[in-house]
């Protein structure tokens, strides 16, 4: 059997090349989009779905992934999900929050910042190289060999997992509970229905009841899970995370920085890579995200730091207000055709984006005791992806209305909120 330290190093890195692999797919794809939506012949909508179809069942499952992680144990469940993520990449040409649980869970409390940071920086860094590798790769082989290359990383995942040795005894002891399988129901037909909602609203004269039916039974269901989940025994959702302020701020600044990441890089490629837009290709609109993609690694990496000198409240501030100042420079940017000053507004963005992006899970988690961090992790990160899921459906909405400068209005909004929450952060976090 491997010692404490050397099993936490196996799971540390496992994890962190796993949300590499999570990080890159998600952006790289954007690149690839406005290709696929002409090979594949989708309809804008169809383009739109094919990205949420992705975040929507990723936010569903991930709850019951860290429902899981709980009961068989942080890494028996990240590998059998990473499994899957590789087994879909084969199948396309998801990994669970459980590598997040596991971190949290074998880290000794000193080295526990350091650890989710190297988490966070890591799937920043698939996010930061994502829209690059993807123009490049679509543009020189084809877009189906993003989700080829998914296959090896998550092996060389699964293999680091399996290393670290035996399910720990509270992991054993809790494969007796039952799953909560009418709250897994519930809370998918709640955010399924809830995009399903906000897609149909730039049609909503023309069509009400697509619109108004969708929110009807989000909001049966929700009602429902409510009153399902006080009174369940193992519930997937504990209600009681939701009472502690530390995590509600870390759940809600976190789904704003998805929401906020999902919604730039989808609509931008679609507007630089039209005719109408800057009809740049593949390869030239990934190419102009790298400003964005190095404030995000340099920034995510340096994110604890920051937050140990001027206290994580005004960091967490300080990066959503970003968020909004970059959002203007980016409009002016376009408006005037400055390619200098679209690579400062998307350095910026990547600069306000990393910094709560990389501290919101840290922030979640320190409310709630190791025996909770699997469910945690499933909740932190199942409203990060219904974040993003929201941002792609309202983008839509926006994008129908004014186009993209009416995407980035929506995106600052989210960097206010944001910052207007962060006031509520306690700094003995």
């Amino acid at each position: 059997m491997l010692n404490q330290r050397t099993a936490f190093a196996a799971v540390l890195w496992s994890s962190c090349l796993a949300m590499l692999a999570v990080g890159t797919n998600s952006t790289a794809i954007m690149a690839a989009l406005p290709n696929m939506r002409s090979e594949l012949s989708l309809s804008s909508a169809g383009v739109e779905w094919a990205v949420n179809a992705y975040l929507v069942v990723s936010a569903a499952f991930i709850v019951l992934g860290g429902h899981a992680a709980d009961r068989f144990g942080a890494r028996p469940a990240a590998i059998a999900g990473l499994a899957l993520f590789a087994a879909a990449s084969c199948i396309i040409a998801v990994a669970v929050p459980s590598t997040l649980a596991a971190v949290d869970t074998l880290a000794a409390s000193e080295r526990k910042a350091a650890a989710i940071g190297a988490w966070t920086g890591f799937l920043m860094l698939g996010f930061s190289i994502g829209p690059l590798l993807g123009g490049a790769l679509t543009h020189l082989t084809g877009w189906r060999v993003i989700f080829w290359l998914n296959v090896l990383l998550m092996a060389t995942a699964i293999a680091g997992l399996a290393f670290a040795g035996p399910t720990t005894a509270r992991a054993r002891e809790a494969e007796t509970r039952r799953a909560d399988w009418i709250g897994f129901v519930l809370l998918a037909t709640v955010m399924v229905s809830l995009v399903f909602a906000l897609h149909a609203l730039p049609h909503a004269g023309a069509a009400p009841l697509a619109v108004v039916g969708p929110f009807a039974l989000a909001l049966a269901a929700f009602v429902l899970l409510l009153a399902v989940e006080s009174r369940a025994k193992s519930p997937l959702l504990d209600l009681s995370f939701f009472a502690r302020r530390s995590f509600v701020m870390g759940v809600a600044i976190g789904a704003l920085s998805m929401f906020s990441i999902m919604t730039l890089l989808l609509y931008f490629n679609l507007y630089a890579q039209s005719p109408e837009g800057l009809d740049l290709t593949a390869l030239e609109a990934g190419a102009s995200l790298l400003p964005l993609s190095a404030a995000l690694l340099a920034l995510a990496l340096s994110a604890p730091a920051l937050a140990a000198r001027i206290g994580l409240r005004n960091a967490m501030r300080a990066g959503m207000v970003l968020i909004a100042i970059a959002s203007a420079i980016l409009g002016m940017a376009i408006a005037e055709g400055g390619m200098i000053l679209l690579a400062i507004g998307f350095f910026a963005m990547g600069a306000g984006l990393a910094v709560p992006y990389a501290l919101a899970p840290r922030l979640a988690l320190s409310a709630l005791s190791r025996a909770q961090s699997g469910q945690g992790s499933g909740i932190v990160n199942a409203c990060t992806f219904l974040g993003g899921s929201f941002g792609v459906a309202g983008g839509a909405t926006a994008s129908a209305l004014g186009g993209f400068f009416a995407v980035l209005t929506m995106v600052a909004l989210a960097g206010i909120i944001g910052a207007a929450l962060s006031h509520w952060i306690s700094e003995t976090t």
